[in-house]
Order: C-alpha cells, then sequence, then structure tokens
C-alpha cells in the first residue's frame, strides 16, 4: 500500500521536506488535545458546584463526564468513516467548532437534559478531533520526523492531566464553574484563528482511495497495537480510577493531590523522553514503559504502605504512562501510512473502552476482593502486551533507525 503522501504536493515531500519541525503548527494541534482533555475532566473537580446549580445529586453531575466519553466512543469510527474526502482543516476547525459551542452551551444552560446533551456534543468533537491529531502531525513532516512531530502534538495531554485539570477546578471554585466553561470557548476560539494562520491543509482520500474499517482492522500491525493499548489503558485505569481509596488504605488519602501531582510531572518527563527518542527507539521505548509500570504495579502490592516506595512507584508510573499514548498513535500511525486516520479511530474507541472497562473491572475487584487484588490484576494485564511487544517485531513495533 502505498501512501497519499507521494503523491500529494506537501511538506512531507522529499524535494521540500522542512529541515525542522513546524512548532507553531504543531503547538496548535497540542492545545487541542489539551481543550479535549480539560472539558472532558473539567466537571469532575467542580461536582458540588454543578450539582447546587443544576438541582441534581452529585452523581447525576458526574454523569456529565460519562455523556462525553460515550459520545467520544460512539462517534470516532463512523464520523472518521464518513469524512474522508473532506479536507483535513476545515474538518479539524469543525471539531473544536464543536467544542465552542458545546462549551458556549454548557456555561449558559440552566437545565440538566440541555447540559447533557451539550456534553454528548463536545465528546462526539473529542473524538472526531483524537482521530485526526496524530495523522495530521505526521503528514507535517518526513519519516525520520514523524515521531517527534506526535509527541508535540501529544503534549496537550499530560499537560491537561497535570496542570489544567488542577488549574482550572481551582479557578473555578473562584469564578464559578459556568465561566471556567466560558473561558474554554474563548480558548477555542482563539484555537480556530492559530489553525488558520499555521496549520497547513491536505486532502481527504480520493473516492478511489476510500478505506473500509475491516481492511484497515487488518493492515499487518494494527491488530497488535490496538491490543497493547486496550491492556496497557486497561490496567492504568483499574489503578488511576480507584487511586483514592487505595492511598486511603496505606493511610496517605491526605496526600491525595500531592501523588497526583507528582504522577503528572512525572508524565510530563516521559513525553519528553520519548519525544526525543521515539523516532529511533519506538519499539525498547514501549517495551521500557511497559516493564517500568509492571514494577511499579509490583512496588503498589509489596511496598505500598511504605511512603517513599509510594511515591517512587507513583513517579514510575508517570513517567511510564505518559508517553504511552506518543508510543501507540505513533506506532499506528506507522504502520496504517494513508489510513492513519481511520486507524486513530480504532484507537480511541479502543482508549474509551479500556477508560470505561478500567472502571468496571476495579470496581468489581474493589468490591469482591479488595484492594489487595489491584496491584497482581494490574501486574498480570501488563504481561499480555508485553508479550504482544516481543511478537510484532515485523509490523506494529519493529526496529527502526534513522542515521
Amino acid at each position: 500500500m502505498t501512501s497519499t503522501l507521494d503523491h500529494n504536493p506537501s511538506p512531507t515531500g522529499s524535494s521540500n521536506a522542512p529541515k525542522r519541525l513546524p512548532l507553531p503548527a504543531l503547538l496548535a494541534l497540542a492545545t487541542a488535545g489539551f481543550i479535549t482533555i480539560l472539558t472532558e475532566a473539567l466537571p469532575a473537580g467542580l461536582l458540588p458546584q454543578i450539582s447546587a446549580d443544576l438541582s441534581v445529586p452529585q452523581a447525576f453531575a458526574g454523569q456529565l463526564v460519562t455523556i462525553y466519553a460515550v459520545g467520544s466512543l460512539l462517534a470516532a469510527i463512523p464520523l472518521t468513516l464518513a469524512t474522508q474526502r473532506v479536507q483535513r482543516r476545515p474538518l479539524l476547525l469543525a471539531a473544536i467548532i464543536g467544542f465552542v459551542l458545546a462549551n458556549t452551551l454548557t456555561a449558559i444552560s440552566g437545565s440538566y437534559v440541555l447540559t447533557m446533551v451539550a456534553r454528548f456534543v463536545a465528546g462526539i468533537s473529542a473524538g472526531l478531533l483524537w482521530a485526526l491529531l496524530a495523522g495530521y502531525a505526521a503528514r507535517m513532516v518526513p519519516e525520520p520526523m514523524k515521531g517527534r512531530a506526535i509527541a508535540i502534538a501529544m503534549v496537550g495531554t499530560p499537560l491537561a492531566l497535570s496542570l489544567g485539570i488542577p488549574a482550572g477546578t481551582f479557578i473555578g471554585h473562584f469564578i464559578g464553574w459556568r465561566a471556567s466553561f466560558g473561558l474554554m470557548s474563548i480558548l477555542s476560539l482563539i484555537l480556530v484563528v492559530w489553525v488558520l494562520l499555521t496549520v497547513p491543509n491536505f486532502p481527504g482520500h480520493a473516492a478511489d482511495k476510500r478505506y473500509r474499517l475491516g481492511a484497515v482492522f487488518r493492515i499487518a500491525g494494527v491488530r497488535p497495537v490496538l491490543f497493547v493499548t486496550l491492556a496497557f489503558v486497561l490496567a492504568h485505569n483499574i489503578l488511576y480510577t480507584y487511586i483514592a481509596p487505595f492511598l486511603a488504605a496505606v493511610r496517605m488519602d491526605e496526600k491525595t493531590d500531592l501523588i497526583l501531582l507528582l504522577f503528572g510531572l512525572a508524565s510530563l518527563g516521559g513525553i519528553w523522553i520519548v519525544g526525543a527518542l521515539i523516532d529511533r527507539h519506538l519499539r525498547a521505548l514501549t517495551l521500557a514503559s511497559i516493564v517500568l509500570f509492571g514494577l511499579a504495579a509490583l512496588a503498589f502490592g509489596f511496598c505500598g504502605e511504605i511512603p517513599i516506595a509510594l511515591y517512587g512507584a507513583v513517579a514510575g508510573w508517570g513517567l511510564s504512562f505518559g508517553g504511552a499514548a506518543t508510543l501507540f498513535q505513533t506506532a499506528l500511525a506507522k504502520t496504517s501510512v494513508d489510513a492513519a486516520d481511520i486507524a486513530q479511530s480504532m484507537l480511541v474507541t479502543v482508549w474509551n473502552i479500556a477508560i470505561a472497562g478500567g472502571g468496571i473491572v476495579g470496581g468489581i475487584l474493589l468490591e469482591t476482593i479488595g484492594l489487595s487484588a489491584f496491584a497482581p490484576v494490574v501486574f498480570g494485564l501488563l504481561v499480555l502486551p508485553l508479550m504482544a511487544v516481543g511478537h510484532a517485531r515485523q509490523h506494529g513495533f519493529p526496529v527502526t533507525r534513522y542515521l
């Protein structure tokens, strides 16, 4: 299968390939990712305010996060398939404008039902945007720079998790939850202008180049990458979703904010390391991330009551998770070539399934066996992607070096 990059004039052509990364354009994509994550998670830190204002229980207010994830899960693959022929920049702008509309409606709505509809629309926009980001970043640069380009485009995720969400929650307590979502709309409008000024446009697929979902799924290497993503993110979310009761069990619940901050900062370190090395050592970095997470899980299980060991485990866990999205998206983009957007929509779906599955599996473990089961289950899950990467030597996670 040949890539459309060989036939369409673009910055990735061999004769005019950029010598440096197009940072303004890549940072615009990173900002789009930042807005996506912040829009998704912001209600979690402002539940009491939202609950009181909309006159619903906090459990109902918490479903503002759930309905967002459902929108992403349902929309990513169908929308990406339906828009294959659409030019990429208008499609990216449509997703960002979706956030403008959804966050504005959330900010002014006095109805719980209408707010849920707005959140569902935001989730749909997120599903489309996540499917675009990695492939878009990869198309801006030649092959030896694709990994670094994707790493920069994905830096918004750990920034949102480590800094954006705590800052958004802090600001929301002072200016109100509605004003917080209004600020998100303003940021999205600024991003629209930024994209128009810096992000190049690319054509969609020609009519005779449209891909079917099954054909993309059967591309060599796609299934191993999706499986590794599913198992790794499932293991992460079992632990992350129930970190509060875990910390309470070892009398560290008062340090939850500090521990989550440590996790976020370590994640930033992880994405920096991955961004610097990914184009030469994608396979080795993926194996190292899985092993490091596994060691952190063992530390949680055997040394979780020792504060210094717990902090070390959290740092190792954050370091391993920070670059994970970049590793998986880069592997999938390189494997699927010009079908990258459709493959990425599968990854978005798998990622959201893993998030939901982490909550379900973790809840079952908590209610049946208890917290003692978390570490061995997480470790056992991580053995599976380690084996999958080990076998994906030819396709998915090959050894690739550029001089």
